[in-house]
């Protein structure tokens, strides 16, 4: 039977409206949408190293195929994870919302000089946590981590649906065009949305079924 593991965004947790609202249509489905926390409790040293591992170990705790679902850095690790020699073969299919390719030269420009200098000095800078509703300290190991991570480096050939808004801010929908184009088994998808997808609930569902 197929694990279906659903992964969510930076700053966000399994209680996201996205994420709650694809648990509710996986469930009229009959399937069970497992949400795991990234945030394993401990923001503040959030690593993308870190979430690979965790979904990585989820994956072999159980010898059945996974679908994976990843929304924005969800998505990038879901595509890290699809890289890691020990899943060779144990993942079925991917879904990306909004992947955060391009991470860094993203979001790191629209940090005021300043602030990334005092997060290097200090060594944690204040984030606000959409979930939690606060801000919340994040180590600058999270982008001496990252800076290792290189987009180039995603070959493995998975079937793989990539849905992103054209008027996405966070992460521009360009990073997608230019992941996919050099990736025949990806497939992408733009809609009218931005980086949330919230308002295209629907579309976004019919084509992740769809593809499933």
């Amino acid at each position: 039977m197929r694990q279906y593991l659903y992964l969510h965004g930076f700053a966000s947790s399994p209680q996201s409206k996205k994420a709650q609202a694809l648990k509710a249509r996986f469930q009229e489905q009959g399937i069970s949408l497992e949400i795991p926390d990234l945030n394993q409790g401990d923001f503040t040293h959030l690593t993308l190293s870190r979430q690979i591992q965790q979904v990585r170990d989820r994956i072999l705790a159980q010898p059945d195929p996974t679908i994976l679902i990843g929304s924005s850095l969800g998505g990038l690790t879901a595509a890290w994870v699809a890289e890691q020699p020990a899943l060779n073969g144990r993942i079925e299919k991917m879904v990306l919302l909004a992947p955060a390719f391009q991470f860094l030269a993203q979001w790191l420009p629209q940090l005021d000089p300043d602030q990334l200098d005092d997060w290097r000095t200090t060594g944690t800078m204040p984030v606000y946590h959409y979930t939690e509703q606060q801000t919340l300290p994040l180590h600058y190991a999270f982008v001496e981590d990252a800076q290792q991570y290189q987009d180039d480096a995603l070959r493995t050939e998975i079937p793989t649906l990539i849905l992103h808004g054209l008027y996405d801010d966070t992460i521009s929908i360009e990073a997608s065009r230019a992941y996919a184009a050099l990736r025949p088994w990806v497939r992408l998808v733009e809609l009218p949305s931005d980086h949330a997808l919230v308002e295209v609930e629907a579309d976004l569902w019919q084509h992740i079924w769809d593809f499933l």
